[in-house]
């Protein structure tokens, strides 16, 4: 049985690289099921961008990469921040589908914060048969429900898409509150929570429930 391809999608201010290396424990436990794909965002976070939220760490990673911003005066981005902005997310999908096409395909895709984010959109995207993105599932961690006013038409309509959403009880840079207030836009998603903060869980335990939901698409 040949392992799913997963096209993966970082957080702000992460790239393709430091995604991986954040990633490592659970591609072990995903060895042989899952082959977790990578690429970096379009958008380069400037200096000023570099802002941080409670919670994370505060060591600056090399090209900082986004997926669009809230903020378009200084190119900035806050999962908090009520806007009417989000600057940047066309040329990310144009780069998303870009991506489908040259390394596909893919049967499912996985994001992590900002990156989930957008997985979330993405599936929106996939109901309404927008053709550019073919998977059949997502996973998505840490995930949340933007607050940009030019994104809430994403979420009118229950999402029909096979969904694992992942979040951690103690996680200060996107509440657990925020993750199941998106989780609730999703028609029967399945549900993983952990005791942890901000990052990609990959316990004994977690493998299980990852292996399940996977086992569910897997020919």
């Amino acid at each position: 049985m040949a392992p799913l391809r997963l096209l993966c999608f970082h957080g702000y201010r992460q790239n393709e690289r430091t995604f991986r290396e954040r990633a490592g424990a659970l591609r072990k436990v995903l060895r042989g099921r899952a082959e977790l794909v990578g690429f970096s965002a379009p958008l380069r976070v400037p200096e000023a961008g570099l802002q941080f939220q409670a919670g994370e760490s505060s060591s600056q990673p090399d090209d900082p990469r986004g997926w669009w911003f809230s903020n378009p005066q200084e190119d900035t981005f806050n999962a908090l921040e009520v806007s009417d902005s989000c600057k940047g997310l066309e040329e990310s999908m144009e780069a998303v589908a870009k991506v489908f096409v040259e390394q596909g395909p893919f049967s499912g895709i996985l994001g992590f914060s900002q990156g989930a984010a957008l997985v979330a959109m993405l599936c929106a995207l996939k109901q309404r048969g927008d053709q550019r993105f073919p998977f059949d599932f997502a996973i998505l961690v840490a995930g949340f429900k933007s607050r940009s006013t030019e994104h809430q038409d994403f979420y009118k309509e229950p999402i029909d898409v096979p969904t694992l959403h992942v979040f951690g009880e103690t996680d200060r840079v996107i509440p657990g509150e925020m993750s199941q207030e998106l989780l609730s836009h999703f028609i029967e998603p399945s549900i993983l929570t952990h005791q942890g903060g901000h990052f990609l869980p990959a316990s004994s335990q977690q493998k299980k429930v990852y292996l399940e939901f996977l086992d569910r698409f897997s020919k």
